[in-house]
Parts: structure tokens; sequence; C-alpha cells
């Protein structure tokens, strides 16, 4: 069946006068209204300052200067900078910043209208939204079931049409898990396709911006707005961004997809959900594409070396929240000492204590060579399982997760058992490639998601089969 865009059909309704930017807005802010206080998805909505975009994208519009994503409304992650709106990155270290600048990826959305921000795990920490200050995010599907994490918040807005489309943060699969948990499509970009500058750093050397939508063809426009090279940001590259939208119809008829053996043989994949992935795939078989088995051998060590990694650099990266620069200071602190610890200890939460202190000893002297380089070793070995298998195959499809939602609450005790949500999305990001997952039925009226995994820069190819797929 095919899906249509939601931004192309608004799109048409702007341009006709059918409605105005400032209806739109008012729509989707009282469709917040109604939805969010169970939800839980906003935890900021910018009222005023939507309806100050959405006139100013009216007056777009009259005068011929409007773009594909003039005034439609969409909703950021809070870890996204906008200048003059307090950004927390679900953090009470950070209540009441405001920041002094707006980041790059949503400068490009010139245009469109924010909606406000949407709730994260804290500093983007957690695989269910639980970790954030203002509380967890919970399912469309089911209430007392998770959105996902950490980009729960925006997911759920997508999901329940609080918003056309929004912006998240991938770091270990925090875009692609909470898409799969909610029933709607995510793209993890190549690292470097997109500009990191203004979104708030939790692992650099993994985090990636990339869009939520409904339809891969959202996502596709999407990408084209926001992609490129950022001055602002080092680690972008100067590679030319593509005509995603009009290269959707065109996966070419003699590709091969590979499908890993340990992603279905991994302990914990549920048996619903391993159905609904191998359907997809008989399905795609009907249409003559081919499959080929191929050996990711190093899968099981993934999430162990994230886990090495991903502390480390946040070990680094929460040394600048302080009590001084910015944010909260502790009010009896008097002692520069003292208000670090002060400060911090009232500031941060659990999961972010835990991972600064795994970080920290991974790093320390006598257990660095044991615990950091082996797992940096590690993540050598996982990108080099994949460029052999891109060798033999054009893409690679997976499960997205090994599960459906799991219950609030049912994790929160067992760290260990929240990190393993990221088996299936961690080892792309260690990579360092695209990655997409796409809505592919339910199981116990919980939704299903497909992955798929392309080489560096093949966003095209993955959004190709990504419509695929969709339309099935």
């Amino acid at each position: 069946m095919k899906k249509s865009s939601m931004i192309l059909e608004l799109r048409k309704k702007l341009d006709q006068k059918k409605v105005s930017a400032v209806e739109l807005t008012q729509d989707y802010l009282a469709t917040i209204k109604k939805k969010n206080s169970e939800l839980n998805s906003f935890i900021s909505v910018e009222e005023e300052f939507a309806l100050k975009q959405a006139k100013h994208a009216d007056m777009m519009i009259a005068d011929g200067d409007a773009n594909i994503l003039t005034g439609i409304p969409y909703t950021l992650k809070d870890l996204f900078c906008v200048k003059g709106v307090e950004t927390t990155a679900g953090s009470n270290i950070l209540k009441g910043y405001i920041p002094p600048y707006t980041a790059t990826a949503v400068e490009r959305l010139n245009g469109a209208v924010m909606l406000g921000k949407t709730n994260t795990d804290e500093f983007a920490m957690g695989a269910s939204t639980e970790t954030s200050c203002f509380g967890p995010t919970k399912n469309p599907y089911d209430l007392s079931r998770v959105a996902g994490g950490s980009s729960g918040g925006p997911v759920a807005a997508v999901a329940t049409d609080m918003a056309v489309f929004a912006l998240g943060t991938d770091t270990g699969g925090s875009i692609r898990q909470p898409a799969a948990f909610s029933g709607v499509a995510g793209l993890r970009v190549t690292y470097g396709r997109v500009s990191r500058y203004g979104a708030i750093a939790m692992a650099s050397s993994l985090d990636t911006v990339g869009p939520i939508a409904k339809t891969v063809e959202d996502l596709a426009i999407i990408l084209e707005q926001i992609a490129g090279i950022d001055v602002l940001d080092g680690t972008t590259l100067d590679k030319p961004v593509e005509e995603y939208t009009k290269a959707l119809g065109k996966l070419k008829k003699n590709i091969t997809i590979g499908i890993p053996k340990e992603y279905f043989e991994l302990e914990g994949l549920d048996i619903g959900v391993q159905q609904k992935v191998e359907n997809v795939i008989a399905e795609l078989k009907k249409q003559g594409i081919k499959f080929k088995e191929i050996s990711l051998p190093h899968t099981k060590y993934a999430v162990p070396a994230y886990y090495i990694i991903t502390p480390s650099e946040v070990s680094s990266n929460m040394a600048r929240y302080d009590g001084i620069k910015f944010g909260y200071r502790a009010e009896n602190a008097s002692e520069l000492m003292e208000v670090y610890k002060q400060s911090r200890s009232a500031g941060f939460g659990d999961e972010v204590k835990r991972r600064i202190m795994l970080g920290t000893y991974a790093l320390s002297a006598g257990y660095y060579d044991a615990y950091y380089l082996k797992a940096m070793k590690v993540r050598t070995l996982i990108r080099n399982d994949f460029t052999t298998a891109f060798k033999d195959v054009d893409l690679i499809i997976t499960p997205t997760t090994p599960t459906t939602a799991f219950k609030i609450g049912e994790n929160m005790d067992d760290p260990i058992k929240m990190y393993l949500a990221d088996i299936y999305t961690a080892p792309a990001s260690l990579a360092g490639i695209p990655g997409l997952a796409i809505p592919c039925g339910e199981v116990d009226n919980l939704p299903v998601s497909v992955q798929i995994l392309g080489p560096q820069w093949s966003e095209s190819s993955v959004l190709q089969l990504g419509k695929v797929i969709e339309e099935l």
C-alpha cells in the first residue's frame, strides 16, 4: 500500500491557501494540549515562538519564497540548542539554560515551525526515556510501556500526530530503537553526513543527527535539507548532498541483500519479532530481490565495546557541567571543590553518574590499555566485518530490536539488560554506517521494526529499500 508523504500533503494545502501556517500550527498545538498529558512527549511547548514562526512562514508563502518545509510543524529532541529557547538535555543540571545560538541542523529547517522540545533520556544516556528528569515518555500503543530511548519524546510526538516530523540524535540506536517501539520511521545517517553543531554531545565519535517521520519519503525530504558540510563541525565531509527523494523509486534490479546469521542467533530475540522480519524477507524475495547469508563475527562484542567507548567519551564531555559556567549551581557551596561536588551530585541523575564513573575508570592509568584501547580495537574489527560484508552484498537487513517495547520500570534496576536493547543498533553505530528503522507489523498489538543497514554514504540506497518495504 502506498504511503503518502505528510509533508507534501501539507505543502500542497499551504501553497493552495487551503490552510495557513498559523492555522496549521494552532491545530497541532491543540493536539499537543489534548494528548501530551498522558504521553509526556513534550517537555516544553513554545506556543508564542511557534506562532511567530508560523506568521513568518505565511509571509514567505505570500511572497513566493517558500521552500518545501515552510510552515510545516515539527519538534526537536531537547538536545538541540535553539537561540532564546530553554534547552535542558533532560537534566536538572541544565534547567534554565537558554542557548545564545541555534544548532546548524535546526537552522537548515528554515521556514518550518518548531512547536517545542520533546523528552529525552538525560544527556541521551538511556534506552527508554526513563532517565529524564521530566519522567518517562509513554508508548502510544500501550501507556504502561516505554516509548524507547533516548529519542522517546520526539518519536511519540510523531506517532501521535503532535508533530509532522522531528529531529533526534542516534548514538547507539537512539533514533532507531524508539522508532521501532513506537511504530514510526527513523534514520541514523553516516557519521559526518549531518552537522552536530549545537546538538549537546554525549559520545562525540558516535553521535549523529537524523530525522524521524511516518514515511520514508518524509525522511528523505528532511535529510535533503539538513545534510551537508558545516564549517562549524569539523567531522562533516564535503560530499554532495544527493537528491534522496528523486532516487526513492530507483532501487536497482540486481541488488543483493545480506542476512547476518549472528543477528538471528543472538539469545533474547523474540520469536514474534523474528517472524515479522522473516516475513519481510519472504515478501522481498517474491519481488525478485536476491538474498545471501553473511557473517558479522564480532557482533556479540559490540555492546561491551560500545559501553566502554561511550562512557569514556561521556566522562570527558560531562566535565563542562561544573556549576560555574552555565546551568545549575549549588547555592550553599562556598569553595571550588564543593561547587563541583554539590552541583554535580544534585544535577546529574544515576545513569549519568554511572557512565562518568565507568568512563573515568576505563581511561585511568593502568586500565586504559585493558579497557578503552581494547574496546577501540574491537570497534575496528566490527567496522572491518561490515566492510568485508559489503563487498558481497549491497545492503543488510536485520531486526531493529530484539523485543517489542518493554514495561516502564522493567529494566531500570538492571543496567545490563537495558544496555542489551541496543544489541542490533550498536554495531552500525560503531562502524559509522547508516541505518533505517521501518515498521513491519505488530506482535500482541505492539509495533515491530526491520532495520536496513548500508555502507557509508549509502543513505539513498537504504531509503530506496525502505520505501519498497513500506509499500509491501
